[in-house]
């Protein structure tokens, strides 16, 4: 059984092989957590009926509290104690009145899911992977790839579209400062666990089953 527990907006991802075809479809097992959807915000808003700016549009983007996209998360303690909308953080992130109840909650959405023999493997992965690949196009890319290196080879995927969607080359995007990489790309974090339903019911271990590729810099 997988189990999969969601506060924010990573994603995770099966790869699903077709029965009877080479195809290998994308199935999102995760809910995510970001008020840019529309199911979200209505949910932050029904929380929150006495505050009309519990989520506000900054820079064409939904935010709660015109500060974060996620409505749910680890961590932001700021956002769920008055006690720390203060003073070491920076007054950028501090709200102007204190509030008496969390913004953000750290309760995850979770879910449960059978390996079947068709799952192949699982990509989790931040949002910034997700800005720039459909869950269809990673996929794609674990299923046509060798093993070794695939959490690099996805983070070096969408970097690419992150360089073409501002009309840079990729190697150009690989030499700007990581402070302000910030503007071009969001960080990247990327797992890949391959399946094998056999050897989980044998409770054996499957050879070089993880791949792990963590943020923002890759440089071959």
């Amino acid at each position: 059984m997988l189990y999969i527990a969601n506060a924010g907006d990573s994603r995770a991802v099966l790869g699903r092989g077709r029965r009877g075809t080479r195809e290998t479809l994308a199935v999102q097992l995760s809910v995510e957590h970001n008020v840019n959807i529309e199911t979200e915000r209505d949910d932050v808003r029904s929380k929150h009926p006495y505050d009309s700016q519990i989520v506000v549009m900054k820079h064409s983007v939904w935010r709660v509290k015109g500060i974060i996209q996620v409505s749910r998360s680890i961590g932001d303690a700021y956002l769920k104690k008055a006690e720390f909308n203060r003073e070491p953080l920076p007054l950028k992130f501090r709200l102007p009145d204190t509030f008496f109840k969390p913004i953000l909650s750290s309760e995850p959405s979770i879910s449960v899911h059978k390996i079947q023999p068709e799952d192949k493997f699982l990509i989790l992965a931040s949002d910034g992977l997700w800005e720039h690949l459909s869950n269809q196009t990673a996929v794609n890319i674990v299923s046509n790839s060798p093993r070794n290196g695939i959490a690099r080879r996805l983070v070096k995927a969408a970097m690419r579209e992150a360089a073409k969607k501002r009309e840079i080359r990729f190697s150009d995007l690989q030499k700007i400062e990581q402070g302000v990489r910030r503007h071009f790309h969001d960080d990247i974090t990327v797992i890949v666990v391959y399946l094998n339903p056999k050897l989980i019911d044998n409770s054996s271990q499957c050879i070089s089953p993880l791949s792990i590729k963590d943020r923002r810099h890759v440089n071959s």
